[in-house]
């Protein structure tokens, strides 16, 4: 069992001249044994971004999820039942894992994160639907 800390800090300048802000996250996660080298980099970059958005959501006052990070549970959600569940679900933001696969892709064919996120028409690639991140991918893997 291998033990994974990730942390992030951030200082943002304070009212006053000279002084600053802190804000600080970090979590500690336990990682199954067997895990491939590809494997393991995507659950680090995974915890990483989810480190670093929850702080960056706390200093903008936003839910961490509009960041693109995985919700605080991962259990079965209480949604409607019949198609319009998984409409909704494609309507979301694209998850940490899509994020992290689309970037390996995109560094693949040399195409830059700012490149995707003009192509959508979103400020940045974190903000990307499910379904664009979907789209893209099976674009590239069609390719």
């Amino acid at each position: 069992m291998l033990k994974l800390n990730a942390s992030y800090s951030k200082k943002v300048p304070a009212g006053e001249e000279y002084s600053s802000q802190s804000y600080h996250a970090s979590v500690e996660v336990e990682l199954p044994d067997g895990l491939t080298q590809d494997q393991l980099q995507a659950r680090i970059h995974e915890t990483f971004d989810l480190v670093r958005n929850s702080v960056e959501a706390e200093l903008h006052g936003n839910d961490p999820r509009n960041y693109g990070t995985y919700p605080a549970s991962n259990g079965p959600k209480n949604a409607p039942q019949g198609r319009r569940a998984g409409d909704r679900q494609n309507d979301g933001p694209a998850s940490p894992k899509q994020l992290s696969y689309l970037l390996d892709l995109a560094r693949q064919r040399g195409v830059t994160p700012q490149q995707i996120a003009a192509r959508f028409q979103v400020p940045d690639v974190r903000q990307l639907s499910r379904q664009q991140c979907s789209n893209q991918i099976n674009e590239w893997r069609a390719a």
